[in-house]
């Protein structure tokens, strides 16, 4: 290997200090520990400041699957539907299963579609300039998601709630930014997680509250299986971590 091709792997290997391999969100590596409480930039030295700077890059340009992907994939993803069919006993060529792999298989695409969209996308247009300085709440966002452990389904519902700091964004936009990452291979917990860094970033805001309820289907058709078991996970940044009463005031208009 010539030393120009060492070089860039050594530079494709550099981390923004804090980070591990697991990023919060997989747009916004490193963001959250560079980052206050209330959202805003702790002192950091200007080679810091650079490498914040291309991982907002990366954040905004990152896609990772195109619809061109999903038509060259669509094959293999039969494929190897059929070949489970075939490994649970099953008869791939019986009438009702001639077609289930292909169905299967674009199905799982609908289910990961979050993959192809870009956040950068859904909030362009949608930030507004407000004078407005109390809280936003949009609470019981259906959210359908993935289990990355089992590949069962996750669903239930989102609250979200932010403080403005001179700026709002489009109240739909909240919803799809849920859509876009619970349209994945997920854990809840990063799930939420993913949410709230999403809506700091782009608000720039005082605060942001997240909470998920969600139920598991590998904890209801496996396992435990316990029909009536609910997952609750929050997230909360800037004010909505530091002053108990915004926090209280969030959790109470959300159960209201």
């Amino acid at each position: 290997m010539d030393r120009s091709k060492q070089k860039q792997l050594n530079q494709s290997e550099v981390q923004v200090p804090g980070t591990n391999d697991g990023s919060v969100n997989g747009h916004f590596e490193g963001m959250v520990k560079m980052t206050n409480r209330t959202g805003g930039p702790q002192g950091v030295s200007g080679e810091t400041n650079s490498q914040t700077s291309s991982v907002m890059e990366s954040w905004r340009e990152e896609r990772t699957r195109s619809m061109e992907d999903n038509e060259m994939s669509l094959p293999c993803l039969a494929a190897a539907y059929t070949n489970i069919i075939r490994g649970l006993g099953e008869d791939p060529q019986r009438q009702g299963l001639l077609k289930t792999p292909w169905r299967a298989a674009t199905a799982m695409q609908f289910f990961t579609k979050g993959y192809q969209e870009k956040i950068i996308d859904v909030l362009n247009d949608a930030i507004f300039d407000e004078d407005h300085d109390e809280m936003v709440i949009v609470k019981d966002i259906d959210m359908f998601s993935m289990c990355e452990h089992h590949l069962v389904p996750i669903f239930g519902r989102v609250h979200i709630g932010y403080l403005p700091n001179k700026r709002v964004l489009g109240l739909s936009k909240l919803a799809r930014i849920v859509e876009i990452y619970s349209r994945r291979l997920q854990v809840q917990e990063r799930l939420t997680k993913q949410i709230a860094v999403a809506i700091t970033e782009a608000l720039k805001p005082a605060g942001v509250g997240v909470v998920v309820e969600a139920t598991h289907m590998c904890m209801v058709m496996r396992g435990v299986q316990k029909m009536n078991s609910k997952t609750v996970t929050s997230t909360m940044l800037g004010v909505f971590r530091e002053d108990p009463k915004t926090r209280d005031e969030f959790l109470t208009l959300i159960r209201s």
